[in-house]
């Protein structure tokens, strides 16, 4: 599951610098907006494993956050989108700042959409201008940066586009290629984004044009800084994290569709993040030193079974008030209304992941001897 900092250090460095390439040529090219007024920020967020310190197996993969911005005188008016699948979700109104104008008008027709009787910023539609905002700003990005590396971007419907990069030569002592998912954002401040929420599972209803997901990843960072400050120098809350991660991974090995693809949503990496920040704050963090690693785990593992069976297990940053206050939450995330990220799977579907992952511990030393055996690896996909 290790991860070589050294690899993975210069492969950060790498992926900064070309996205910050790709990203000043975006925004050069949108200095001059014309009516529908949509640019980039000029800056980018790295959030995701590879920057906290827990990233399993492959050092190629990477999330960017690519804020953009509104017209100067469109504001965005988040509120929970009550009623509409999934839980959780957002709808983004729009207030101007001088009341609705004509020059408002061709902005609304470019990017907004009907729900509920309202007019709402559409996260499809600004997904797709941004998709095609940064293939139009490749060619630059590519001629200046032709010694270094090979760029090329790809996009599939309803997902954020992804940049490829291969090193050329000897400018990366790491060759590998390398992913970097452009995740477009809207800020609403406190270092809070909102993103498009992903395309639904073919069995399950198309998520409607108008809704957003919430984007706390700043203050997942800060509140795993906070855990690194507090907690003794040889954690290995991280490190059981990335264990977890690591069995869960190879029991999917042995699973047939469709279960497969549910036990990867259910024991989703965000959920599994969510369950150890709970774990964490439940008991002294002395317990969390090193030695301590196997019951650690185990707690968790436990912990996750009895969610599973509830039929909960909440959300850490929407509406939870027990977060410490040493971790300075915004305002809106602490009025949220508070979301079970499991109200979307059904009981037997929970049941059975339940049941799976008491095995996969029990069974934890069989299957890494069984599927950690290359013939075994499936390639890790693009994220």
């Amino acid at each position: 599951l290790r991860v070589s900092p050294h690899v993975l250090g210069h492969s950060k460095a790498h992926v900064g610098r070309v996205v910050a390439e790709l990203v000043r040529a975006a925004k050069a090219q949108g200095l001059q907006p014309g009516p529908l007024a949509l640019s980039l920020r000029g800056d980018f967020v790295r959030i995701g494993s590879a920057y906290e310190q827990h990233k399993v197996r492959s050092p190629d993969c990477f999330d960017i956050l690519v804020p953009l911005r509104l017209p100067p005188y469109l504001e965005p008016q988040p509120r929970c989108a009550h009623g509409l699948r999934p839980r959780g979700a957002f709808v983004c109104g729009l207030r101007a700042r001088e009341g609705w104008s004509r020059r408002c008008r061709p902005f609304a027709e470019g990017f907004c959409v009907e729900l509920q009787g309202r007019s709402h910023l559409s996260s499809a539609l600004v997904l797709r201008w941004f998709q095609g905002h940064l293939q139009r700003c490749l060619g630059a990005v590519r001629y200046r940066l032709q010694e270094r590396c090979r760029v090329s971007l790809s996009a599939c419907p309803g997902h954020p586009p992804t940049l490829h990069i291969l090193p050329c030569s000897d400018y990366v002592c790491c060759h590998i290629s390398m992913a970097v998912r452009l995740i477009p954002a809207i800020p609403l401040g406190d270092a809070l984004y909102l993103t498009a929420l992903p395309p639904q599972s073919p069995q399950g209803p198309p998520v409607p044009d108008a809704l957003w997901g919430l984007n706390a990843s700043r203050q997942e960072q800060r509140m795993l800084g906070w855990l690194k400050e507090q907690a003794p120098a040889s954690s290995c809350h991280l490190k059981c994290l990335q264990i977890l991660k690591g069995l869960r991974d190879l029991r999917g090995q042995g699973l047939e569709e469709p279960f497969c693809s549910q036990w990867g949503r259910v024991l989703s990496s965000y959920v599994l993040k969510t369950a150890l920040f709970s774990v964490l704050l439940q008991g002294p963090l002395e317990a969390w030193d090193e030695r301590f690693l196997v019951e650690r785990l185990e707690d968790l593992v436990l912990y996750l079974r009895d969610c599973l069976r509830k039929q909960v297990l909440m959300d850490f940053f929407l509406g939870n008030t027990s977060i410490p206050e040493a971790v300075v939450l915004p305002r809106f995330l602490k009025e949220a209304t508070p979301v079970n990220l499991l109200s979307a799977f059904d009981r037997p579907t929970l049941d059975l992941v339940a049941f799976q992952l008491i095995s996969t511990w029990i069974q934890a030393p069989h299957i890494i001897r069984m599927y950690s055996s290359p013939r075994y690896l499936r390639p890790v996909p693009a994220p």
